[in-house]
């Protein structure tokens, strides 16, 4: 195969609450975790003698294209696990997920490395070899392989899968000139909320079981037609610091139709849940005068299946 071309999808926290600081000095988490229909391009080319060349075409900002970038990594880890260094590759990135924006842009982008460059180099790893990869590259690009609805727990990396939802419409609001540290933020979450966290497995399972007996089955916490109540810890301690996600979480709860809204991640990105795509879009466009105004960007996505996911472009 000469040629691969794949989406790697955004995701949002549906769910995100720190259970403590763990050993590793990791925080444990208890996280759902959503594949919407935002995505990344990324299209692979065979290249001679062992070279990686990444080349970016961004509408999100600057990224480095040297062994800093997740897609080098997992290249790099790839060929290295296959013990196959002449494997070379160009690979080009069309940047659309906004960057530094608790949306998983990069992780996505590395899961779908490791998918993409499976196929165009004609490997064949196994699911648990990509999940141990993926896992060493970073918290998130494990479920990125996957996709969908998911429980992710551990950093992020321990997955179990959730029924698909319905096709809810995602308004996303960000100020395209901030971003927020993930390490600033559990520092900040640890600081302030650290009073409350748990230590070792017999607080953790707990809290877990608590989260599963939640969403399971027909996921009855994001039905009916009363207001849905989300989490996400981190936002608890990064809203009071950072103006413009005070700002974006004002003018999303005036959004007409808005079921519930949240920081995805570490932020600063927000999210508004809509009953379908079309009226997020109506909401989008009712805010356009007062995000504007504010210089905060929108985009209108939707829920992704795990019928759907990058990980169907797996070999």
């Amino acid at each position: 195969m000469s040629s691969v071309q794949l989406d790697a999808p955004a995701k949002i926290n549906l769910h995100l609450e720190v259970l403590g600081l763990r050993p590793d000095g990791f925080h444990e988490l208890a996280m759902v975790m959503q594949t919407i229909d935002l995505t990344d391009q990324l299209t692979f080319e065979r290249l001679p003698e062992g070279e990686l060349r990444l080349s970016l075409e961004s509408s999100a900002g600057p990224l480095p294209l040297d062994g800093d970038n997740l897609i080098l990594r997992a290249a790099e880890a790839l060929r290295r696990d296959a013990g196959r260094p002449e494997l070379g590759a160009a690979i080009h990135l069309r940047k659309r997920i906004p960057i530094g924006a608790g949306l998983a842009g990069g992780s996505s982008d590395a899961a779908a490395a490791l998918l993409g460059l499976s196929r165009l180099w004609n490997l064949s790893p196994s699911t648990a070899v990509l999940e141990r990869l993926a896992a060493a590259i970073g918290s998130d690009v494990p479920f990125c392989l996957q996709g969908g609805t998911q429980l992710c727990f551990g950093r992020g990396e321990r997955l179990e899968p959730l029924p698909d939802l319905p096709p809810m419409g995602v308004l996303l609001l960000k100020d395209p000139q901030v971003s927020v540290s993930t390490p600033w933020a559990y520092r900040l979450c640890r600081e302030q909320l650290g009073g409350g966290y748990g230590s070792g497995e017999q607080s953790f399972e707990p809290r877990r079981g608590a989260l599963r007996q939640r969403v399971r089955g027909s996921v009855p916490w994001l039905s009916g037609d009363a207001p849905l109540a989300l989490c996400n810890d981190l936002q608890r301690v990064v809203a009071p610091a950072v103006p413009s996600v005070r700002s974006g979480l004002e003018r999303l709860a005036t959004a007409p139709g808005l079921r519930a809204l949240a920081m995805s991640g570490s932020g600063p990105t927000l999210f508004g849940l809509f009953d379908d795509p079309e009226a997020a879009r109506r909401a989008a466009d009712g805010l356009a005068a007062t995000t504007t105004t504010a210089g905060l960007q929108t985009w209108v996505s939707s829920f992704r299946g795990a019928s759907s996911p990058i990980a169907a472009a797996a070999p």
